[in-house]
C-alpha cells in the first residue's frame, strides 16, 4: 500500500520582484541541487502553485519531509539572472486554503 505524501505550502516574498516565474523556479531548483544534489532535489517534490509579479508573491508546494531543505535553499539564493535578490518565507501551511487566508489578511 502506498503512503500518502504530506505536503507543505510556502508563501514567498521576492525582493525585488522577478519578471518571470520560470526564472524563479530555475533559481530555486538550482539552489536545491547545488546544496543537496540531484537525489535531494528529487525528494523535495517542488512545484509552483501561484506567482503574482505585481505583489512579488509566490506560492510553492514541497514535501513535508523536505521542508527544511527547501527553506535552506531559499535562504541561499542571493542572485537571479545577475540581479541581487532576497527571498523571504512569509508563512508555511499544510493546506493551500489556510495559506491564502493567512497571506490575504
Amino acid at each position: 500500500m502506498l503512503k500518502r505524501v504530506r505536503r507543505r505550502y510556502l508563501a514567498l516574498e521576492i525582493e525585488p520582484g522577478v519578471s518571470d516565474s520560470k526564472e524563479l523556479m530555475d533559481a530555486i531548483w538550482g539552489a536545491v541541487s547545488k546544496l543537496f544534489g540531484e537525489y535531494g532535489a528529487s525528494q523535495t517534490g517542488l512545484a509552483l502553485i501561484h506567482y503574482d509579479a505585481e505583489r512579488n508573491l509566490a506560492v510553492i508546494r514541497t514535501a513535508h519531509a523536505a521542508l527544511s531543505m527547501v527553506s535552506t535553499a531559499l535562504a541561499s539564493i542571493t542572485r537571479i539572472h545577475d540581479k541581487s535578490t532576497a527571498i523571504h518565507i512569509l508563512t508555511v501551511s499544510g493546506t493551500i486554503k489556510s495559506l491564502y487566508k493567512r497571506i490575504n489578511k
